[in-house]
């Protein structure tokens, strides 16, 4: 599938001119009406009566209609997957015979429609779907998919006429194949649930330091060699096995078809002229250094320095390259990169320098513009348009460049302003390697919290733009950067549902409702459920805290901010006697005081569902006397990080540690003295596997008093003389250690303490997982 721009142009034209004529008419409508549409329809006119479905409903199609085909027997495998409801689909006009006086539901064309637009009508006799174009008519069954709760093997939908088209023509998600392989009965799944949520584009991101994952039939050394790395490890462990993987291209065309059925459209990402450190490690002569060292896939996270160079024998690899992606990916827009690109091999090259006079340019920004001119040119030579990372806004870019803004909106305005077209992708706001809340459920990632919230308030419209220069926005993207998402369910988890918050911003009308989103999440979550995809109800979730209580712990639960604060009617619910709770179990309203040895089971519900999964905790002694680095404090956020070891003693840690890489130390605030407490901790080494530059320089490393190193335990600040936990016991073991328990001096009151690891060296990075305190 191709972008006709001109035509998605129209389309948000005449969407808006539909709104204008039902505006008077437009509600939303109930939660039990919509079964949970998301994303929210633009115009939504409501009728009298319902529509029953049931088993004997008809669906009708025109005869050799194979658009509409498609768009009514995707409609008929949703259904009977997620509501167990299975209806046939029949050609034939309405009004034909006993076909047409049957309940039915029709799909046909209607001329005039916005190009991914669509209109519903349901009177209690019949639904109808029309569009004008293929995908209008999916998106229509998709939409209505969603009207009927899942579950539900029959069941109404109310009477009502929906017009709806998007606001944006690029709807997107980046998945970095890179970083982590996925499988492509991944990639087709996760293409899948884009299209449910009518996100339109996957930027894929198949090349970068740390692995090439396409096929290259010319030069096979780039998937032999460089799709494959040895995983970074702390000093001692044994080398591990290589890892890595590869799509090859008969993959990457079954993929590609797929994703035209589902109305996707696939942007594939080749990295230039930096993050090439994979290309180099199978072909070193394409390298700026002018050795031409034979260098490893990367194992490390970060921005590298290792670049192409520019000698006419790259850029003739490079458009080998191209020819065999242009075959594979039907895609007018083919992403090259162009960001973090490092210009310390090209200034210290003389070759490169050489080259740089050859063509009178006189600094290297200057050459990375050369660069992207002459990758630009040579697609649209072949009939495609380059897109790259915001770097490449420099003078003399391409007229059909288009720019993806990831650092700010400011850079999308600037490309819009000088008639660029540009796609908002911002760090971190719509960067899904962060976490998403303060739960200890999160996985690894990012530290730093982009909530469904966040993600949900993001405006992509710039008022200070004509109309004329907004059409240069074409829309936004969302990225899911895989360094700590090493599996495929992680992937999920960190995606869903913040790309359904994205597909609401990027489809629905500005004027959108927090709390009606949160209402539709719901029932979206059980189509999540049907298809086994590992979603985050983060949103939803239950923080606890635990503190000692006399011989008891108390345990106080909470929801987060963004869900009391718009959904009074969330409640917690909890039993002690290892139950599921439900509607009928104890509502939580204040701190509860329980024996050890008691199960706590707790859901939220919003209303009459259930939102949450259950959360379940064993009390134990150790409950209340004991945090995690989650419960902690950093005494700083470098570079904040949930991070876990390859291995842990009696099984995986209840949470990824919470590390600033840059400075390893913590808060634990208000410690009681009093009695001089019994201090234990657990530690685990990590390995230190990132790229810094110069940032290295200013971790503090070098001061441990033991070849091994020491956790240092300062009280009231982390500059006074500390009480030192030798590191030996946990020193070359990839695993969590519990270190021999110190007595801390007996001081009246409570004191903040510090704590921070002294080491010899970068390698290992050490983490606490947990601290605990006792007589």
């Amino acid at each position: 599938m191709r972008y006709g721009l001109s035509l998605v142009r129209q389309s948000r034209a005449a969407v808006q001119t539909a709104a204008r004529a039902l505006a008077l008419l437009a509600v939303a409508l109930p939660l039990n009406s919509q079964g949970g549409v998301i994303p929210a329809p633009a115009t939504v006119a409501p009728g009298t009566g319902a529509f029953h479905v049931d088993s004997t409903v008809v669906m009708q199609v025109p005869p050799g209609d194979r658009d509409a085909a498609a768009a009514a027997r995707y409609l008929a495998d949703l259904w009977t997957r997620t509501n167990a409801l299975t209806l046939p689909v029949r050609a034939g006009e309405a009004g034909d015979g006993a076909r047409g006086a049957a309940r039915a539901i029709e799909f046909r064309r209607r001329s005039g429609s916005p190009d991914e637009g669509y209109q519903i009508e349901v009177t209690p006799q019949r639904i109808t779907v029309t569009a004008s174009s293929p995908a209008g008519l999916f998106y229509g069954a998709v939409t209505l998919w969603q009207l009927l709760p899942a579950a539900l093997k029959s069941g109404e939908i109310g009477a009502q006429t929906i017009i709806d088209a998007p606001r944006y023509p690029w709807r997107g998600l980046m998945l970095d194949s890179s970083r982590h392989f996925q499988s492509p009965a991944f990639v087709r799944s996760m293409i899948d649930w884009m299209a449910w949520h009518k996100l339109n584009v996957l930027h894929w991101h198949l090349t970068d330091d740390q692995g090439w994952r396409l096929q290259i039939r010319r030069y096979p050394r780039l998937t032999s060699a460089g799709a494959w790395r040895i995983p970074a490890t702390v000093p001692g462990e044994s080398s591990p096995k290589p890892y890595g993987g590869y799509y090859t291209q008969e993959q990457v065309r079954r993929i590609v078809a797929f994703a035209a059925t589902r109305h996707v459209q696939i942007v594939p990402e080749i990295d230039m002229p930096g993050h090439a450190q994979a290309a180099l490690a199978a072909y070193p002569e394409l390298g700026a250094i002018d050795s031409h060292p034979v260098l490893p896939v990367s194992a490390k996270w970060g921005v590298h320095s290792h670049l192409f160079n520019l000698e006419p024998a790259t850029f003739e690899f490079l458009q080998h390259v191209l020819d065999e992606v242009l075959e594979l990916f039907p895609s007018r827009f083919v992403h090259i990169g162009g960001d973090e690109a490092v210009k310390d091999e090209w200034i210290a090259s003389a070759a490169v320098q050489a080259r740089a006079r050859q063509l009178g340019i006189s600094n290297a920004n200057g050459l990375q513009t050369y660069f992207t001119q002459k990758i630009s040119a040579y697609l649209a030579a072949k009939g495609r348009r380059a897109v790259g990372w915001d770097e490449i806004m420099q003078p003399g870019l391409a007229a059909d460049a288009v720019v993806m803004s990831w650092h700010g909106g400011s850079v999308a305005h600037a490309a819009a302003l000088q008639g660029n077209d540009a796609v908002l992708a911002p760090d971190p706001k719509l960067y899904l390697d962060h976490r998403q809340s303060p739960l200890a459920t999160e996985p690894p990632g990012r530290i730093s919290i982009v909530s469904l919230k966040d993600v949900y308030d993001f405006e992509p419209h710039d008022a200070a733009l004509s109309e004329a220069q907004q059409r240069h926005i074409l829309g936004l993207q969302a990225d899911l950067w895989t360094e700590h998402m090493q599996t495929e369910a992680r992937v999920e988890w960190m995606a869903l549902p913040r790309a359904a918050a994205l597909a609401e911003v990027g489809w629905s009308p500005q004027q959108r409702s927090w709390h009606d989103f949160l209402k539709r999440l719901a029932p979206m979550f059980a189509r999540y459920r049907a298809f086994g995809i590992n979603y985050a109800d983060s949103v939803f979730g239950i923080q606890t805290a635990y503190a000692p209580e006399g011989g008891a712990v108390r345990v106080t639960l909470s929801n987060l901010p963004e869900l009391t604060d718009a959904a009074p009617e969330a409640n917690i619910r909890y039993t002690l006697d290892a139950g599921a709770p439900n509607l009928r179990s104890m509502r939580y309203t204040q701190p509860l005081d329980l024996a050890p040895g008691t199960q706590l089971r707790a859901a939220t519900f919003l209303g009459s569902e259930q939102a949450s999964r259950v959360f379940a905790a064993h009390l134990d002694s150790h409950s209340g006397a004991r945090r995690t680095s989650h419960q902690l404090e950093l005494c700083s956020d470098g570079v904040g990080l949930l991070l876990e070891p390859g291995a842990a003693a009696g099984g995986v840690p209840d949470a990824p540690f919470a590390v600033d890489i840059m400075n390893p130390c913590w808060i634990y605030r208000g410690m009681d003295l009093t009695r001089g407490p019994r201090f234990t901790a657990a530690v685990a080494p990590l390995p230190f596997n990132y790229e810094l530059g110069a940032d290295a320089a200013k971790i503090r490393v070098g001061d441990a008093r033991t070849p091994e190193g020491e956790l240092e335990i300062h009280i009231d600040g982390c500059e006074t003389p500390p009480v030192t936990l030798p590191l030996a016991p946990a020193a070359m073991r990839d695993e969590v250690t519990v270190l021999p328990a110190q007595a801390l001096p007996l001081l009246p009151g409570r004191h903040d303490i510090c704590l921070r690891f002294a080491r010899p060296r970068l390698d290992p990075l050490w983490a606490l997982d947990w601290v605990e305190i006792g007589e």
